[in-house]
């Protein structure tokens, strides 16, 4: 491991992360918003991880996980990311919408709002990823009300990077993000709308398993056939889960359902394409565009023929 950081904060994650599986290829001293001092790890599955299939956490220096609560949810989110970092793209995930994307450049931690606005921010980047490099993408600003922070653990990148990425595609289908090839950042509200206290759970889309099993045909297709070249990638990802109001366990088990109709070929919880599910790909890419479709602002033809009183 390389490090310019020898900080409590370094052994601490060194050791879970080792219990998770994962090595610390890297800890260095970083900065945040603000000028805030941060530590940014670079964690893999191996020593001789390609950058591809790494994973960044970014910290506060001084941020302390050790109670019960934040080892637990620390040691489950990076138990969860050995398993994504498996897969060919670790940073992409499908809407419901049929949308591919991947998110990278997350300033963590959250840092208070600098308009007055009663809220914390996190800044990063969502692109479109079709196979073909395009250049469009989305820089978010995604806000959580200080209610909401109750709710949270810690304004830090393990406790809450989840949500954030399922608010993110929650937009996306809401037609309520753009993809453009440059911009300003938009908007992604995260709010109590989100939670359930009572249950103590998130709730982003209501879904069935017909939605389900047309979700992981999605993710299958696009992650691993024309992102992946045809390497397998995770069914049962409790991230994907919580987006869908489902768990890991019903996601495992349809994904075995698709497997036995010849739509995946499946080892454990990995997946990959068949010619079955690949005989679909005019209908996904159709879906790609009517996604993309929707998250173009139209015009009202009546304003735009001066039928207004405005």
């Amino acid at each position: 491991m390389s490090t310019n950081l020898e900080t409590a904060l370094t052994a601490t994650l060194g050791n879970a992360a080792q219990a998770a599986g994962l090595t610390v290829l890297s800890a260095e001293a970083g900065t945040g918003f603000n000028n805030r001092p941060t530590a940014i790890f670079k964690l893999a599955l191996s020593p001789d991880a390609p950058p591809a299939k790494t994973l960044q956490l970014e910290l506060s220096d001084a941020f302390d996980f050790q109670s019960a609560e934040l080892i637990g949810e620390m040691t489950t989110h990076l138990q969860e990311a050995a398993k994504r970092l498996r897969n060919p793209r670790p940073d992409a995930y499908v809407t419901i919408a049929g949308l591919p994307i991947s998110f990278d450049q997350f300033a963590w931690p959250f840092h208070r709002s600098t308009s007055g606005a009663d809220t914390y921010i996190v800044h990063g980047l969502a692109h479109l990823e079709d196979g073909t490099k395009s250049p469009l993408h989305a820089k978010i600003a995604s806000s959580m009300t200080l209610t909401f922070a109750e709710i949270v653990p810690a304004p830090e990148q393990p406790y809450a990077e989840t949500f954030i990425y399922n608010a993110i595609r929650k937009t996306f289908d809401q037609g309520q993000l753009e993809l453009l090839k440059s911009g300003n950042r938009q908007p992604v509200p995260v709010t109590t709308r989100y939670y359930s206290r009572w249950q103590k759970k998130f709730f982003f889309t209501d879904t069935d398993d017909a939605s389900r099993m047309d979700f992981l045909k999605l993710k299958i297709y696009w992650l691993s056939h024309v992102l992946g070249n045809d390497q397998p990638v995770w069914t049962a990802d409790p991230r994907d889960a919580q987006y869908l109001n489902t768990t890991a366990e019903e996601l495992q088990r349809i994904a075995a359902d698709l497997a036995k109709q010849g739509q995946f070929a499946l080892t454990d919880d990995y997946a990959v394409a068949t010619p079955g599910l690949i005989a679909h790909a005019e209908e996904y890419n159709d879906r790609l565009h009517a996604a993309l479709d929707i998250t173009k602002p139209t015009f009202n033809e009546e304003m735009r023929a001066g039928h207004t009183n405005m």
